[in-house]
């Protein structure tokens, strides 16, 4: 369980320091803002991802569920947090399609650390 937290924590700074990366840019410069939502989406597939492969390969076996674990347990905290932010608890497409793509990037993430060797 401790490294299932560890690897959260490190799949929500990673998400966070990305995040402000996007939000300099698009203030810095003239991108489109028509770029968040997929650029976000990006963001925590990549985040889940690197975090299902550390706790896989650090575990060297259930790859799937560890990823698995880990995407629920931050796709909730991610759900509350914007619920809170914006008032209100709703599960729209768009967070369904974030569900949905957690699922496959923690799921990839921790087939690939399993089968990661050094």
């Amino acid at each position: 369980m401790k490294e299932i937290i560890r690897e959260l924590i490190l799949s929500i700074l990673l998400s966070l320091i990305l995040i402000f990366i996007l939000s300099i840019l698009l203030f810095k410069t003239s991108i489109s803002e028509e770029i968040i939502k997929p650029a976000t989406m990006g963001i925590v597939i990549i985040s889940l991802m690197i975090g299902a492969f550390r706790i896989s390969k650090a575990k060297k076996q259930k790859g799937i569920l560890y990823g698995s674990l880990l995407r629920i347990i931050y796709m909730f905290i991610l759900y509350l947090v914007s619920s809170f932010a914006n008032f209100e608890f709703y599960l729209g497409i768009d967070s369904i399609i974030m569900i949905i793509l957690g699922i496959i990037g923690g799921a990839v993430g921790g087939i690939i650390g399993v089968n990661f060797q050094k």
